[in-house]
């Protein structure tokens, strides 16, 4: 009886536990860059398994658009688990993209999502960019939405404000949405069987849904009070739930992202002032490890690769040439500062020459090189300050000893520039004993007396001159 009921628990054991799902929850949150999209390939990594939930909670204004489209391509590339976007708060721009790049979508009451545009911040403040960036976004939105079942042209309104776009009710009741071309194509056969026309997205508008609006359009499956509506609705409630957070190490190079610009210059400046100094020190030490925590924060990300570790390497043995081989800031120092920048400039970007069908990756450049040649000119400046204004006062903030002999009883003691001759009178400026300081007007001479002790202040007249020896005697 004991060996029945083993042999039918064995056989049972694996269709149980294949029935299981394992339910993960994951977070997008803050600006997307592309941290955020290593994070995300953690998760999927970590998840990528039959029966497997990843639910992401989303709320993001957006951000990069090259690492949203990296974690656009991390999350269509799964191959088991399912991915559902919550959205918690927003998931505006970039966060929309990603939001639709989840196989299904759920919102909380009263949140947001859409507007899409690519912009750009200029003097006057953001402006959005044209077709030519416009074109290759709405294509992604146009096959996210195909691939996960959402409306293609409503997707397509989220980055393009061009066209207004109308729902078009039958007398079927079946609806269609379709922008103004489209409806000026119809066959006024086919525009009698319209039993109503309402126009969704007005011209030079972009789409951004409530959460009602996401659900009567079809994009989100239902307004989720909380976690525990989705489960419910998935059929989930009895499963395993693990939260995927960020790890210590994705949270220090999100940190370190955000202040990168103040390494930067942190970096350079101390990189600067070492090529001025004679040897290596402590400047040089300075700048290796503030440039070394921007470079590795962008190798962990994945945008640093051989080209830059070369760079870096070239930049190191140029720099070793101008220390110890050609001392002075030269051509080998020059040379070394703009490898530094080249593997800077690339540690913020994962291509090398941007991609015409990608023409943000033209303006990523740009803003990198701002950033680096910015951050290179505010150093140089920098060190000037340092050199010229803050350091010669330090020494009164640190103790001794210090030599605080001045000029101010400089004397002359070379024959042919004294302007002194036999008989000319003067005062001792000091006591005499035999020898001291004589004063003619503002001019301090060295004098000895012919043996005599004379009391200073008293008038004495130049008795003799043999070279720089002057010897007096008291009037």
């Amino acid at each position: 009886m004991k060996k029945s009921f083993f042999i039918i628990l064995l056989t049972i054991s694996p269709i149980i536990a294949w029935g299981q799902t394992t339910v993960y929850v994951g977070s997008i949150s803050g600006d997307v860059e592309p941290a955020m999209a290593a994070y995300v390939e953690r998760m999927i990594e970590m998840t990528d398994k039959p029966d497997a939930v990843l639910i992401l909670k989303m709320d993001t204004f957006g951000g990069r658009v090259d690492a949203a489209l990296n974690i656009v391509d991390i999350l269509t590339r799964t191959q088991n688990v399912k991915t559902i976007a919550y959205v918690t708060d927003k998931a505006i721009s970039a966060g929309a993209l990603i939001a639709l790049a989840c196989q299904s979508l759920y919102m909380k009451p009263h949140t947001t999502i859409g507007d899409c545009a690519p912009i750009i911040y200029d003097s006057s403040g953001p402006q959005m960019l044209g077709e030519k960036f416009q074109s290759p976004l709405r294509a992604k939105f146009r096959a996210l939405a195909k691939k996960n079942g959402y409306p293609p042209l409503l997707a397509e309104a989220m980055v393009s404000s061009e066209k207004a776009v109308y729902e078009i009710i039958y007398d079927s009741n079946d609806v269609q949405y379709m922008d103004q071309h489209t409806y000026n194509d119809l066959t006024d056969r086919q525009k009698e069987k319209i039993k109503q026309k309402r126009t969704l997205v007005p011209e030079n508008e972009l789409l951004t849904m409530d959460d009602t609006e996401a659900c009567q359009l079809g994009f989100s499956k239902k307004t989720a009070e909380n976690m525990n509506d989705i489960f419910s609705d998935l059929s989930l409630t009895d499963q395993s739930v693990i939260n995927i957070e960020e790890s210590w190490s994705e949270q220090m190079v999100r940190w370190i992202y955000s202040v990168s610009s103040i390494l930067l210059l942190i970096g350079m400046a101390a990189m600067y002032m070492e090529l001025k100094s004679p040897g290596f020190g402590m400047f040089g030490i300075i700048g290796i490890i503030f440039l070394g925590i921007v470079f590795f924060a962008q190798y962990f990300v994945g945008l640093s690769d051989h080209l830059e570790l070369l760079l870096i390497a070239m930049a190191i043995i140029l720099m070793g040439f101008e220390i110890f081989v050609f001392p002075g800031f030269g051509f080998s120092g020059l040379s070394a500062i703009g490898c530094i920048a080249l593997a800077l400039i690339f540690s913020f970007q994962d291509f090398v020459i941007p991609s015409p069908n990608m023409p943000w990756e033209g303006q990523l450049m740009i803003n990198n090189s701002i950033n680096v040649l910015g951050s290179a000119i505010l150093a140089w400046i920098f060190s000037i300050v340092l050199f010229r204004l803050i350091l010669p006062k330090t020494s009164h903030l640190v103790s001794g000893p210090y030599l605080d002999t001045n000029l101010a009883d400089a004397h002359v003691t070379d024959q042919s520039t004294m302007r002194l001759d036999i008989g000319d009178t003067g005062i001792a400026k000091t006591l005499l004993r035999p020898s001291g300081k004589m004063a003619i007007g503002k001019d301090i001479y060295d004098v000895v007396t012919q043996g005599e002790f004379i009391q200073q202040g008293s008038e004495i007249r130049v008795l003799n001159i043999k070279g720089a020896r002057i010897i007096v005697k008291q009037i």
